[in-house]
C-alpha cells in the first residue's frame, strides 16, 4: 500500500502527529516528536563558539613548533601532522586483567594505539574553509592510516570532534584515530545488522538505501556523480547525516582518486551547509564506518558498505542544542523534528561559506 496515499487517508501528517521510525543499522526506533518545536525554550543557553581563534598560538599542542606534554616538539608542518595521543585510551601493552570471579563481573582486556592527526598548520581555519585540495589531503592521510593500522587491528575508528561543545579540548582543525584489537560495541551491532539484511535481500543494506534516497529526493542535502548526504530517515540527532558512496565500497582504501577527489568537493559542500546554518562553526563529532580489518581482511565482508556519520548537536540556534536525557537516556531515542525538515533546511542553505560572502561584501565596499 502506498504510504502517501494510506496517510492522506488517515489524516496522518508526520511534521505534526508522533511515530516511530526503525533504524536498520542499530535495529532500534526512534520517536520523532515535531509538533515538540513549538514549545517555548527558557533551559539552558550555550555560549557560541569563538570566533576569533589565533592563527599560531604556541601555547597550543596542535600548532606547529609548539611544544607538547610529553615534551615533545612540533615540525612546521603545511600539511597533515600525524603523532601519537599524549594521552591514549588504548595502549599496545597494556596487561591481560585477571579472570572474573562471577558472570556479573566480567572483564577484557583492551589494547590498540591512538594517534592524532592535524588537518591544516592553522588554527582559525576548519574543514569547510580549506580548499579541496587539502581536504583531499587529509582523506589520503586517513586512507594510510586505514591501511596501515588495519592490518593488524580489527577495527580503525577515524573520528573528529568538532567544538568544545563537542569535548575538543584545543581549537586546532584536527581528528583522532583509535585502533583497537576488539571491534567496539557500535561496529559490532552495525556489522550484524548489515549481514542479517544481506542474508535476507541479498543486497548491501546502505547502497539499496543510496539508491532509495536518490530516488525519493526528500531527505537529501548535497549528491554528486560518486556521492550523496542525507538526512537518514532513522536520525536522532536534529541535523545529522550520513554520507554514502553511490556503488559498492567496503572501505576508504577501495575509493579512485576520482572518488577521493569528489570526496573532498562534497565534504567542504555539506561542511559549509553546517556553518550557514546557524552562522557560526558548526560543531559536531562525526566519524568513518567501513568493513573491519585485521583478521577480518581474510574474510566475506561483501554485506558491508562504507559510510560516515555526522553527529551535530544544535538543535533550534547556535545557542539551544538538543539533550539526550530523561526519556532518551530510559526509553529509546526521540527527536523534535523531522529528517525531511531538517533536509530541506540544509538543503536550501547556500553553498558559499557565510564568512567567505562577508569578506567579498566588505572587499566590495571598500573598493
Amino acid at each position: 500500500m502506498d504510504t502517501e496515499n494510506k496517510s492522506e487517508r488517515t489524516g496522518f501528517d508526520p511534521g505534526e502527529h508522533q511515530h516511530m521510525r526503525y533504524n536498520p543499522l542499530r535495529d532500534s526506533w526512534v520517536l520523532v516528536s515535531a509538533h515538540r518545536m513549538k514549545r517555548p525554550w527558557k533551559g539552558q543557553m550555550e555560549k557560541p563558539p569563538e570566533d576569533n581563534i589565533p592563527r599560531h598560538d604556541p601555547s597550543n599542542p596542535l600548532c606547529p613548533g609548539s611544544t607538547r606534554a610529553n615534551g615533545e616538539v612540533n615540525p612546521d608542518y603545511e600539511s597533515t601532522f600525524l603523532f601519537d595521543n599524549d594521552f591514549p585510551a588504548l595502549q599496545s601493552d597494556a596487561p591481560e586483567p585477571g579472570s572474573s570471579d562471577h558472570p556479573l563481573f566480567q572483564t577484557k582486556g583492551a589494547r590498540g594505539v591512538c594517534k592524532v592527526m592535524c588537518f591544516h598548520p592553522w588554527s582559525d581555519i576548519t574543514l569547510p574553509l580549506m580548499q579541496v585540495s587539502e581536504i583531499k589531503a587529509v582523506i589520503h592521510k586517513w586512507t594510510e592510516l586505514t591501511v596501515e593500522l588495519g592490518a593488524t587491528y580489527p577495527w580503525v575508528q577515524i573520528f573528529e570532534n568538532k567544538g568544545a561543545m563537542m569535548g575538543c579540548s584545543n581549537p586546532h582543525p584536527h581528528c583522532q584515530v583509535w585502533a583497537s584489537d576488539f571491534l567496539p560495541s557500535e561496529p559490532r551491532l552495525s556489522d550484524r545488522c548489515q549481514k542479517n539484511y544481506y542474508k535476507k535481500h541479498g543486497v548491501q543494506m546502505l547502497l539499496e538505501y543510496s539508491m532509495q534516497e536518490a530516488q525519493r529526493q526528500e531527505r537529501l542535502v548535497v549528491e554528486n556523480e560518486d556521492w550523496l548526504v542525507l538526512v537518514p530517515y532513522w536520525a536522532t540527532w536534529p541535523f545529522q547525516t550520513l554520507l554514502l558512496p553511490r556503488r559498492h565500497v567496503l572501505r576508504l582504501s577501495d575509493l579512485s582518486d576520482k572518488e577521493q577527489e569528489s570526496l573532498a568537493s562534497i565534504m567542504k559542500r555539506l561542511l559549509t551547509k553546517y556553518d550557514n546554518l546557524f552562522e557560526i562553526s558548526f560543531p559536531y563529532s562525526m566519524g568513518w564506518h567501513g568493513a573491519p580489518t585485521g583478521h577480518y581482511l581474510r574474510e566475506d565482508m561483501s554485506y558491508w558498505q562504507l559510510h560516515a556519520h555526522y553527529y551535530p548537536p544544535l538543535l533550534r540556534s547556535a545557542t539551544v542544542r538538543k539533550f539526550i536525557v530523561g526519556y532518551e537516556m530510559l526509553a529509546q531515542e526521540q527527536r523534535d523534528l523531522t529528517p525531511e525538515q531538517a533536509a530541506e533546511r540544509l538543503r536550501n542553505l547556500p553553498e558559499e561559506h557565510y564568512k567567505t560572502a562577508a569578506a567579498e561584501k566588505q572587499s566590495g565596499v571598500d573598493c
